[in-house]
C-alpha cells in the first residue's frame, strides 16, 4: 500500500541536533522533532534547561541527549558532533537555532559588537554546519539543516543595525549553502517574526505594547513557539524533500516594523 502523505511528514528514528534547545523556540523544536518520531540532541549553555528539554523528548518516547555547549566555542561544536556521532550513529538534521542580540543605534554600536553579533548569528551557524555535513552524508546519506533566521533582516527598522544585518547574512549564507550542499544535504532557513517566548518579555509585560504589534501584524496575534516547530518538522522531513535553499518568512504576514525603537536625532 503507498504511503499517504502524512508519511512524509514523520521523522522516526531520524537524529536531530537544536542549538538554544533549552527554552523558547529551540526547546518548542525539539519537542516537535521528537513528536514526528526523531531522537533529539538538545544543546545549549544551561544544564538545568537543556536536562529538563530532554526530559520532554524522552517523555514523547523518544531517546534524548542533552550537550552542553556555548556556540562561541568551536570546541564545544566540535564535541557537539562528534558526541551526537559517538551516541547515535547519525545525524540527519541540525537547527541551528542559537542566536539573538539586542537592539542599539547604529551610533552606539562599537565595531566590536558589529562583529559579535555577526558571530553569534551567522558564524555558528556556518561553523556547525561545516562540522556536522561530512557526518551527515557518511552515517545517513543526507540530511536536512534548518537555520533560523528572523524578519529583522528583511525589514528595515532602526536600532537593529546589527542583529538586522546579521540574519540577512544568515539568510543569503543559507541560499549559499543550499546550492553548493545539494543534492545530499539540504539547508533551508526561517525567517521569524515577532514569537511570544522570553525574548520579548518585556513586550509580554506591556498590554499596550502588545496590542500595538499584535495590531501592526496582519495576522492580529503574536506567534507561537509552535508556529516556527511546525515549519521546522516540515523542512526536516521527506515533506521537504524538493526544498532546498530557500527562506520561508513565518511572520503573521509581517511586512513592516511593528513598533519604532527609539533612537537619538542627529
Amino acid at each position: 500500500m503507498p504511503a499517504v502523505i502524512l508519511d512524509r511528514f514523520r521523522l522516526d528514528d531520524r537524529v536531530a541536533v537544536v542549538t538554544g534547545a533549552g527554552r523558547g523556540i529551540g526547546a518548542g523544536c525539539a519537542r516537535a522533532l521528537a513528536d514526528a518520531g526523531a531522537h533529539v540532541v538538545v544543546a545549549a549553555r544551561t544544564p538545568e534547561e537543556i536536562e529538563g528539554t530532554a526530559k520532554e523528548v524522552e517523555a514523547r518516547g523518544r531517546r534524548s541527549l542533552a550537550v552542553e555547549c556555548d556556540v562561541m566555542e568551536r570546541a564545544d561544536l566540535e564535541r557537539l558532533v562528534e558526541t551526537t556521532r559517538e551516541v547515535f550513529g547519525r545525524i540527519d538534521i541540525v537547527v541551528n537555532n542559537a542566536g539573538g542580540w539586542p537592539p542599539r543605534e547604529a551610533l552606539r554600536t562599537s565595531e566590536r559588537a558589529m562583529d559579535e553579533a555577526f558571530h553569534f548569528n551567522v558564524t555558528t551557524a556556518f561553523v556547525l554546519s561545516r562540522l556536522a555535513v561530512p557526518v551527515m552524508v557518511e552515517t545517513a546519506g543526507s540530511g536536512s539543516i534548518v537555520n533560523i533566521s528572523s524578519r529583522a533582516g528583511a525589514i528595515v527598522q532602526p536600532g537593529f543595525a546589527a542583529y538586522g544585518t546579521a540574519k540577512a547574512a544568515l539568510s543569503f549564507l543559507t541560499r549559499q549553502l543550499g546550492t553548493e550542499f545539494a543534492p545530499k544535504v539540504r539547508v533551508n532557513a526561517i525567517e521569524v517574526g515577532s514569537v511570544a517566548t522570553d525574548a520579548l518579555a518585556f513586550v509580554m509585560q506591556d498590554d499596550a505594547m502588545r496590542r500595538q504589534m499584535e495590531q501592526a501584524t496582519p495576522m492580529r496575534r503574536l506567534g507561537h513557539v509552535d508556529d516556527i516547530a511546525a515549519c521546522v518538522v516540515y523542512l526536516s522531513s521527506d515533506a521537504a524533500s524538493w526544498v532546498t535553499a530557500k527562506v520561508f518568512e513565518v511572520d503573521g504576514g509581517l511586512e513592516h516594523p511593528q513598533f519604532s525603537f527609539p533612537t537619538t536625532p542627529l
